[in-house]
């Protein structure tokens, strides 16, 4: 039986075949167990009432046991010679004792334990190898000279009862054999019926048009795969939800590169009418620029569908030091800080801060908020990143001496293409930065909230790692 130990396979596995492979098995593995049970009984139904005519052969020939001066006799008389017939199957042995002395019988039975018992005990012997079944009497006799034990035992073979067992065995188990195939037969017509739910429920989905992700009907859904169905639904709307984002994140990104793409072609239609070669020369450094302001935006909105990307698949986390990666990113945009006269700088913590963490992701998100704090600061201001561990979280705090962001625009800020009155007139940014940052966050699980800095004035945005991120 194959199927007794189910196999793994690398394709998948039928529903119908892997519950009728069970339903079999457990069929066949209790079928030898009812014939196990069903012989037990058998055996006691057959013992019952052959045991009983043991027993009656044993007191009948008790009665026979006399005692005359004290001295014990026994003489079955002949019309009671009956008594020592046992069929023509059977063959009986008996033997009548006392401690003393044997008085009669026709077989050297075993010796009795010569305990007066109440009734008579059964037990199975072997004599000369041939199996029996021995009932026992101990009588305690009383006579004038005072009293004596005497063991009646009557013995017979034990064909007739293996014959009723295996009459009885027979007459329970040979329908069985008819009832198997019909069990069978039923068991795959049932499974066949109780499988249609999911089988119209498959012709349903087909029918479905690709862009149709309205939830299923549970109304006539099974109760079983009631939950498998209710999971289908979240995951359909989850995929809506992401198919709007994709959505609103095309749009925006279509608008946001129609206004730099527009000034770039009115730029290169200056330059082709230009008189002189200094008029040229002005057109293409105004090229020059918008390409430049161009292609921030675009690294940006490559970096936000990267982040939004599956990060099961795509990024892989591995122990990041974390002050390690802050003093890279540090060191890259130091550059940019020094020429605004900006004081950028790095407060280390005396505790190592390792996490588990995409190190590429992760300096993306520190390289955007720290940019912004740069660029919305004004010349001779501070942007100072903490780093800080406080019981089984690290906190992460980027602080500038900006104009602050209101507290009613704070979460609105990490929307894409959201951008404040004062960003959009210094012209800078795409408003894509802090929406990289709360995706990349998203990833890590760890939350980013925009705060005021202790000492007042400005801007402080803190990334906290949970416990689980800890290495």
């Amino acid at each position: 039986m194959p199927f007794l130990i189910p196999k793994r396979r690398a394709e998948p596995n039928s529903l119908f075949g892997e519950i009728l492979d069970w339903m079999l098995a457990t069929l066949l593995l209790l079928w030898p167990i009812t014939i196990f049970i069903t012989y037990q009984i058998a055996t006691e139904i057959a013992h019952r009432p052959y045991d009983q005519a043991l027993a009656e052969r044993a007191r009948f020939l008790m009665r026979f046991v006399l005692f005359a001066d004290g001295k014990p006799s026994f003489t079955l008389p002949a019309p009671a010679q009956w008594i020592l017939h046992a069929g023509t199957n059977a063959t009986l042995y008996y033997e009548v004792r006392t401690p003393e002395a044997r008085l009669a019988g026709n077989a050297q039975l075993p010796t009795p334990s010569w305990l007066a018992d109440i009734d008579v005990r059964f037990q199975d012997i072997d004599y000369h190898g041939e199996p029996l079944r021995l009932a026992t009497l101990v009588e305690r006799k009383h006579h004038d000279g005072g009293q004596t034990l005497v063991a009646v035992q009557v013995a017979e073979t034990v064909k007739q009862r293996q014959a009723l067992v295996t009459e009885v065995i027979t007459g329970v188990m040979m329908p069985q054999f008819i009832v198997i195939p019909i069990a069978v037969v039923l068991v795959w017509f049932g499974l066949t019926k109780g499988l249609a739910p999911l089988r119209r429920l498959q012709a349903h989905l087909t029918r479905r048009r690709p862009t149709d992700l309205s939830p299923i009907d549970l109304e006539r859904v099974p109760e079983e795969i009631r939950p498998l169905i209710e999971a289908f639904n979240r995951l359909m709307a989850r995929l809506e939800e992401n198919l709007a984002a994709q959505r609103r994140f095309i749009a925006d990104a279509a608008h946001q590169m129609r206004t730099p793409i527009t000034g770039l072609k009115m730029q290169a239609e200056l330059a082709r009418e230009a008189e002189t070669p200094e008029e040229l020369r002005a057109d293409l450094e105004k090229i020059i620029a918008a390409a430049e302001r161009t292609a921030p935006l675009i690294n940006q909105l490559l970096t936000l569908a990267r982040t939004e990307s599956s990060s099961e698949q795509v990024h892989r986390f591995q122990p990041t030091d974390l002050v390690a990666l802050l003093r890279e990113v540090v060191a890259d945009l130091y550059p940019k800080a020094h020429r605004k006269r900006i004081a950028l700088a790095l407060e280390e913590g005396q505790t190592p801060c390792t996490i588990d963490a995409n190190a590429l992701m992760l300096g993306e998100l520190f390289k955007n908020v720290i940019d912004n704090a740069i660029t919305y600061t004004p010349p001779g201001g501070d942007v100072t990143i903490r780093v800080w561990q406080e019981g089984a979280t690290i906190h992460v705090a980027v602080d500038d001496t900006g104009p602050g962001i209101p507290p009613e625009a704070r979460a609105r800020v990490f929307e894409p293409f959201v951008r404040l009155l004062d960003s959009e007139r210094l012209g800078e940014g795409s408003g894509l930065g802090l929406a990289i940052a709360r995706e990349i966050a998203e990833q890590h699980q760890a939350t980013i909230t925009i705060t005021e800095p202790p000492f007042g004035r400005g801007t402080r945005v803190r990334v906290t790692f949970p416990c689980g991120s800890l290495q």
